[in-house]
């Protein structure tokens, strides 16, 4: 079959600032960011903000643009060979950053710590298996040269691999799973200089960098000398570090503090369309919730658009499902519609003519957006307490895979970097899949998701997605909310950067003036 060997695809203020670490040079890119890495191993996380770290050390076979095109990297050209079959053909001159070469046998390594069960070693299975779907198989078939071999055909594996970086197998063996977790050894633009844990991630530009493909950026090695990543929880802290200089970028910028950065001289906002669908999961397994009209009640007392309005300022795109207006499959359903009233009469209908009192979990991070939405719910009758919890243990709470949940409510998101419904709609959907928080289980949107799934023909396809999307705009297992904009403040300083949808901060190519 034909060789995809250039564009593979295209899918679809705080009283006391931060401080940066002491040493910042001129040419030191800083980064306020909201979240320290888990680990610095590719392999054993499934979290965007420490993808982000990594991704800025660490390579992959194929990687995004800011344009989220796929394209390649480590990769010179792929070729699929059969419906169940790729191949990738390795760039020749890579190294790792311990001045290593780069072989077809690191990449096939890389892969199988990752697909395998217990494929890490020491009884470890990489948490991020799932992004590898159907992979059967990874062989090494020549000196450059790796098979991709799947277990049944599935569309999306170019648009899945950007999320997966390589690493080295002689070093992973040497280092083992404690040691890769804390230290690196990469081919990507910025090798490690230090981490210091909970402040920050401290990198520099390696010279012998191969620069990716010769026509895509980035090409040639990185334009900072270091790159920093300093640890800033706090959004006044980060805003107030960026308005004093201290800090270039800073991700998660709160809409209250877009005219202030507007306004400072130095700085600018810059957005993007983010790739996170939010939404509220209703506890199907309980006494309240298995009730659609208590469901479609909800679902009609929180009015959307006012909360985009004033809380977001516009910088989101309303949903009535789980996919971003910008998916593959993405399709125009029928809108709930905000009316107070009409959840009042469904409730009644549905045997609380006095209402209902509820419990709705989120994160610290979104109480305040958690309050105006309960607020609303209250006054359509379904009374509702915001319950701030830790994000780990509310998963662990309503991300069961089957077993029982306790709750009621849950507001939280589901990020899709594919831009494909397979990365969003089947985990959040699909009965007792890895994210299905609802207890939704519907056997024919099963049946349609995993035929969809490895439908090769991108019409019928995106048919199969529409027949699923108008399934659950019936059925409301959850109440689909937005999907936000990404925000970022960004020093003027910086030129060759722009934000990317998958929430990356890829710095090969950014520079300071």
């Amino acid at each position: 079959m034909k060789a995809l060997p250039r564009l593979l695809m295209a899918t679809a203020l705080a009283a006391c600032p931060a401080v940066v670490p002491a040493a910042v040079g001129a040419a030191d890119l800083v980064v306020g960011f909201t979240l320290d890495a888990d680990t610095l191993d590719p392999a054993n996380h499934r979290k965007r903000e420490t993808e982000t770290i990594i991704r800025n050390m660490y390579d992959g076979l194929l990687t995004r643009d800011a344009n989220m095109l796929v394209v390649p990297e480590i990769a010179e050209s792929m070729t699929q060979v059969s419906a169940t079959e790729y191949d990738f053909k390795i760039r020749p001159g890579i190294k790792f950053h311990d001045g290593s070469d780069l072989t077809a046998e690191d990449v096939k390594f890389t892969l199988d710590r990752v697909v395998m069960d217990n494929g890490m070693g020491e009884g470890v299975t990489s948490p991020r298996q799932g992004l590898m779907g159907p992979v059967a198989s990874v062989t090494v078939t020549a000196p450059d040269t790796v098979r991709i071999t799947l277990k049944e055909p599935w569309p999306i594996l170019p648009a899945m691999l950007p999320n997966q970086q390589i690493v080295s197998k002689a070093w992973v063996e040497k280092m083992g799973n404690e040691g890769v977790a804390t230290a690196e050894n990469g081919t990507g633009p910025f090798r490690l200089v230090e981490w210091r844990k909970g402040d920050a991630v401290i990198m520099e530009r390696f010279d012998d960098y191969y620069g990716g493909a010769a026509d895509i950026p980035p090409v040639g090695k990185a334009c900072v000398d270091r790159v920093i990543f300093k640890i800033i929880p706090e959004s006044a802290s980060r805003v107030a570090a960026l308005l004093a200089g201290e800090v270039h970028i800073i991700n998660e910028l709160p809409t209250f503090s877009i005219a202030q950065v507007e306004a400072n001289e130095g700085t600018q906002v810059m957005t993007v369309n983010g790739t996170r669908s939010f939404f509220i999961a209703m506890n199907m397994e309980g006494e309240q919730f298995d009730d659609p009209k208590v469901r479609q009640a909800a679902a009609m007392a929180i009015d959307k658009d006012l909360i985009i309005d004033k809380i977001l300022a516009g910088n989101a795109a309303p949903i009535d499902g789980i996919l971003s207006p910008d998916a593959f499959g993405a399709s125009e359903l029928p809108k709930v519609g905000f009316d107070p009233e009409k959840a009042k009469q469904l409730l009644a209908e549905a045997g609380f003519p006095d209402g209902i009192d509820v419990t709705m979990d989120t994160e610290a991070a979104f109480k305040d957006t958690a309050e105006a939405i309960a607020s609303m719910l209250t006054k359509a009758g379904i009374r509702t307490t915001v319950a701030v919890g830790e994000g780990a243990q509310l998963s662990d709470k309503w991300r069961t895979k089957g077993a029982p949940k306790t709750g009621d409510m849950y507001f939280t998101s589901w990020g899709n970097g594919s831009l494909d419904p397979f990365d969003i709609f089947t985990p959040t959907h699909r009965t007792n899949d890895r994210g299905n928080s609802a207890g939704y289980s519907n056997p024919k949107l099963d049946a349609l998701l995993d035929a969809a799934a490895v439908e090769l023909d991108v019409e019928k396809r995106r048919g199969m997605y529409r027949d699923a999307e108008m399934m659950i705009n019936a059925d409301q297992p959850y109440i689909y909310l937005w999907v936000p904009q990404d925000i970022y403040g960004v020093s003027k300083k910086v030129t060759g950067w722009k934000p990317s949808a998958d929430s990356r901060i890829n710095l090969h190519d950014a520079c300071l003036n």
